[in-house]
């Protein structure tokens, strides 16, 4: 049995890069410009509510939750640079990575948020800067949880359209292709926590770098409250009269294994082909939207996952 065998091998980070309006054309399968226009505008809304968090409250006082946005608020105060045009220009060496190793299936929608937050985040600035305010509230408690609030809102929508806002997500699935052992989320929080501490060694101030980390913990539960309801790791039952076009897309555009089990229907006597996935949170919403897209009328079955051992998730030298 290889890894695609397995219910979820694959490299779920480096999934997670692709959008659906992406990766379905692959499967023979392209969106509607209805459905492109929507993705576009909830990813649009994402990176405005992004964008607001780092220049109404985070950015003006020096708090850097973690990611390049986080680098860029740092580099701001050290450069005669706009944080926006450090968030584009940090992320330019990131996206040619990107691009080399993940292809170009991975470019167009990450291009665009990566673009997009850096405009609304200087447009953003400029506009306050016009009537006056530099922060909408300079306590650093305030600051942090409400930019920590719409920052976990904005990147929550950005990646329920399977799109990310480049930066350091690229570095953490470079980490995990190479490091496989290593958990995704774990990696993510020693990147955040690591530009956090660089916070406060470069402002000289442990204060900005404790209040950044309160920021860092607010961003991803509200998050991963958007996306998932705050749950984990999913496993999921698929029982479909077509399952293999199920299955050829959960291959192809998830980059996630398959295991199929052998089944007979109680009523009909017929024998049924039984598609069982364990998936990542950040991946269940594109599983979920390639099964109803496929089969309408498939029966789905979802448990949340206490834990996940093997390729692509935890090591099996891991505690609970």
């Amino acid at each position: 049995m290889n890894e695609k065998d397995l219910p979820g091998a694959g490299d779920p980070v480096a999934a997670g890069q692709r959008t659906s309006a992406e990766t379905s054309g692959a499967a023979g399968r392209r969106k509607s410009g209805k459905e492109i226009v929507t993705d576009l505008l909830i990813i649009t809304l994402g990176c405005f509510l992004l964008a607001a968090g780092i220049a109404l409250f985070l950015d003006p006082n020096r708090l850097a939750p973690g990611g390049l946005s986080g680098v860029a608020i740092i580099l701001n105060k050290l450069l005669p640079l706009n944080t926006g045009l450090l968030l584009l220009i940090l992320n330019i060496p990131l996206l040619i990575v990107g691009l080399i190793k993940f292809g170009r299936q991975f470019l167009f929608s990450t291009v665009y948020a990566t673009v997009m937050l850096s405009l609304l985040t200087d447009l953003i600035s400029w506009i306050a800067g016009l009537f006056g305010v530099e922060a909408v509230t300079g306590d650093l408690f305030l600051a942090s949880l409400f930019g920590g609030l719409l920052s976990g809102a904005g990147l929550g929508l950005v990646f329920s359209r399977g799109c990310t806002t480049g930066g350091l997500d690229i570095v953490v699935a470079l980490i995990h292709k190479r490091w496989r052992h290593l958990s995704v989320g774990r990696i993510f929080l020693a990147v955040d926590f690591l530009v956090a501490a660089a916070s406060a060694a470069v402002f000289q101030d442990i204060a900005i770098g404790l209040y950044a980390s309160f920021g860092i913990l607010i961003y991803s539960v509200v998050m991963d409250a958007i996306l998932y309801g705050g749950q984990g790791e999913k496993f999921v039952y698929i029982v479909s009269e077509i399952p293999d076009g199920i299955r050829a897309r959960i291959l192809s555009e998830l980059d996630i294994g398959v295991t199929d089990v052998e089944g007979v229907g109680g009523y009909t006597g017929r024998n049924k082909k039984i598609l069982l996935v364990a998936v990542r949170k950040h991946l269940y919403p594109s599983l979920r939207d390639i099964v109803r897209e496929e089969d309408p009328a498939a029966f789905m079955i979802v448990n949340d996952a206490r834990a996940v051992y093997g390729e692509g998730f935890r090591s099996h030298h891991e505690d609970l």
